[in-house]
């Protein structure tokens, strides 16, 4: 890198900080960490003892495919260890046992712990009893900060650039905690526009439009992708979310709410990304895979990238 001192003195000021909330960071410090993830991609070599001697426990509550397996390979790729606790149902806390305790136990045996939790606020509860540094890998409908890391990296890199931009977020905006994550990542940046689409019960809490709207992100509301679709540069489709509702058939008149065909693609801009935060339920056709704009693979990799330059800085070895 041109300036890896510079680089350096920078990461030096996440070493030991937890990550519970994407509010947590600035424009500064998100250069910082994607100069880290650029490095680490370019020059894997000079990481592979980043994590050396470090443990991370991995405790998820929830499923999870991308985000715990992702952490996992990051710290490896490091040179780090895990305690993978991916499954509580052999836990102990199906003998009763609270998320302190758990937590306190995880953290004398690690250097990192990665929670994910169904509960909104347990990454704080967490913190409060964790002896090491805790990554809110999700707490429910709350936030998923790394997926908005992750998803701010992935548009700086397919389009160059986050500023100037126009974000049409679409699906379940209720519950989506990545959305909520990533609508909060672009007020760092300048002249960010933002369409929701949604039906109306799955819309953007109005609290959250109001805290955003108070730091000057633009924001609208759509119940057509239609009619937003051509001045889009990132679309950003999201599921709906089963676990989420109380009446499965309230759910099943749902789910198919929007769907991203070719068709649809013939009228956005050639130059613009599909995202998906995955899995995918129907919400986006397999025939738009081929299609150089779909994006949503390519981010789930850099997923990995980005959790090592978080882990590596908390770690306080960037």
């Amino acid at each position: 890198m041109n300036n890896t001192k510079q680089l350096q003195a920078s990461i030096s000021k996440f070493s030991a900080t937890s990550l519970l909330s994407i509010d947590q960071l600035d424009r500064d410090s998100l250069d910082t960490l994607y100069a880290l993830a650029d490095d680490i991609i370019i020059n894997p070599g000079r990481y592979t003892s980043a994590a050396k001697d470090k443990i991370m426990a991995a405790v998820f509550y929830e499923p999870s495919t991308r985000t715990s397996s992702s952490f996992i390979a990051a710290i490896q790729r490091l040179g780090g260890g895990v305690i993978p606790i991916t499954g509580v149902e052999f836990s102990s806390v199906t003998k009763g046992e609270t998320l302190e305790d758990t937590v306190t136990m995880l953290s004398g045996y690690s250097d990192l712990l990665v929670l994910r939790h169904p509960e909104p606020g347990t990454a704080q509860r967490a913190k409060k009893a964790s002896r090491v540094p805790i990554i809110n890998a999700g707490d429910g409908v709350g936030e998923h900060p790394t997926q908005a890391l992750l998803d701010g990296y992935t548009i700086s890199k397919k389009l160059g650039k986050v500023d100037n931009i126009t974000v049409t977020m679409v699906g379940d905006l209720k519950h989506g905690r990545t959305v909520h994550s990533l609508a909060r990542l672009l007020t760092n940046y300048d002249n960010v526009s933002v369409n929701y689409v949604s039906p109306e019960i799955l819309k953007m809490p109005k609290t959250l439009i109001e805290e955003l709207d108070k730091k000057g992100l633009k924001q609208s509301e759509h119940s057509d992708i239609d009619a937003v679709i051509g001045d889009t540069d990132v679309l950003y489709i999201t599921r709906v979310q089963k676990e989420r509702f109380t009446d499965l058939n309230e759910y099943e008149s749902l789910k198919n709410s929007y769907v991203v065909t070719p068709d649809l693609m013939q009228s956005a801009k050639d130059k613009m990304i599909v995202m998906h935060p995955l899995p995918r339920l129907g919400e986006i056709s397999t025939d738009v895979d081929d299609d150089p704009r779909a994006v949503y693979f390519d981010q789930a990799k850099y997923g990995m990238y980005v959790r090592m330059a978080l882990i590596a800085s908390i770690l306080g070895k960037g």
